[in-house]
């Protein structure tokens, strides 16, 4: 009889709960009685994978993001740095002008105004290569408060608030303006 009851238990199906307790004691082989758990498990794997192809990608990302902010913070200090560079090129030339003048041991009046002539035109030459700009109002210009500093207003035939003299003139590199013109104005009538 003990061997009718041995096949008897092993004939008897298995329940649920049964099924839990022996997936309790062997987690490996839980799995294998639940065919949907193997599918959770594939998703699982397949997202942790898509997950660490993100992380990655977002790591590079970020890694490509700084190494530009870190090169165009280096150009900018290099702009910044020899920005200047032009301008002096253009500028060299009229200092050696003026030195060769202080060389010469006996000026004569009409070669020091000659000499001086050519340096103020290689002067206005660099001056218009770099952009900076004269700002000279003509008598009668009407006043730009963006471009001309009044002086003073005096009494003049001419319409009021109008250049009457330019005591001073201005400059402007490119669009803005480096040093107003300093200019008197007409008062009313």
């Amino acid at each position: 009889m003990q061997e009718q009851d041995k096949k008897t238990e092993q004939d008897i199906p298995v329940t649920e709960t049964a099924a839990a307790e022996a997936a309790q004691a062997n987690p490996d082989l839980s799995h294998a009685a639940d065919p949907g758990a193997q599918n959770n498990d594939q998703l699982v794997a397949e997202l942790q994978a898509k997950v660490a192809e993100l992380q990655d990608a977002f790591m590079r990302a970020k890694a490509e993001g700084e190494n530009i902010r870190r090169r165009a913070q280096d150009d900018i200090a290099k702009a910044h740095k020899f920005a200047i560079e032009g301008f002096a090129e253009a500028m060299v030339p009229v200092k050696d002008s003026l030195e060769m003048a202080l060389k010469v041991e006996t000026p004569s009046i009409d070669s020091l105004k000659e000499g001086v002539e050519l340096t103020l035109k290689q002067l206005s030459s660099a001056f218009e290569k770099n952009r900076l700009l004269e700002v000279n109002p003509l008598q009668g210009e009407k006043l730009d408060p963006d471009r001309h500093q009044a002086i003073s207003m005096v009494p003049a035939e001419q319409d009021a608030n109008t250049v009457v003299t330019v005591l001073q003139k201005g400059y402007m590199i490119a669009d803005r303006l480096l040093r107003p013109a300093l200019v008197t104005v007409a008062q009313g009538k």
